[in-house]
């Protein structure tokens, strides 16, 4: 008997948000709001970003690419499709993350898909209604994936959390830096964020 062949889905309303998905599934998507999966559970990204998370985003972006450049690491910003090696089913990835900007130093990680692997470097930029997704659910499956250092932008209190995995794959947080600060990344030292720029 031959197996059911996978159908195209246009409007996220064909979904159940109970049921649990792979990135199969997700490749079959065709609406036009972005989700992610996160072990198996659809989340809906927040609408479109406000002007201050876009000029936060910018900012940042702005100098990881300058300070990427021509070097072995590669900073890619959102969209851009994260498969975490968490949680598979049946062989199969089922969480699917697009991070505000990430940096992926294997280049074997890379595909024309986006990135099967932990990125290094993760940096989410909290929006109004994704608290919660980016402080624990993502915060949990980049803990598990192995994502070497996770920041979380707080522009509400122009802040930024960053956590570290230590030996035992367990993230340590850093003392918070404000709009006051240069932060330096933990596993980059030379890579630093005048947040001044960033907070403005």
């Amino acid at each position: 008997m031959q197996a059911t062949q996978k159908q195209i889905i246009t409007d996220i309303s064909q979904l159940d948000p109970e049921a649990s998905y792979t990135y199969a599934d997700y490749l079959m998507w065709r609406f036009q709001e972005s989700v992610e999966l996160i072990k198996g559970r659809l989340f809906r990204m927040s609408p479109a970003p406000s002007r201050n998370h876009q000029q936060i985003s910018r900012e940042i972006s702005r100098i990881f690419f300058n300070y990427f450049h021509q070097k072995n690491c590669q900073a890619f910003s959102a969209p851009f499709d994260v498969r975490l090696p968490v949680s598979r089913k049946k062989g199969e990835d089922t969480t699917v993350v697009q991070p505000d900007l990430c940096v992926i130093c294997d280049p074997a990680k890379l595909d024309e898909r986006g990135c099967a692997g932990a990125p290094d470097l993760i940096v989410e930029i909290l929006s109004p209604g994704n608290s919660i997704k980016e402080m624990r659910d993502k915060y949990r499956v980049y803990e598990e994936a192995g994502v070497r250092e996770y920041w979380i932008v707080n522009p509400a209190e122009k802040v930024v959390l960053v956590y570290v995995l230590n030996e035992k794959g367990i993230y340590i947080g850093l003392a918070p830096a404000t709009e006051e600060d240069t932060l330096r990344a933990a596993i980059f030292p030379e890579l630093a964020v005048d947040l001044k720029e960033v907070f403005v």
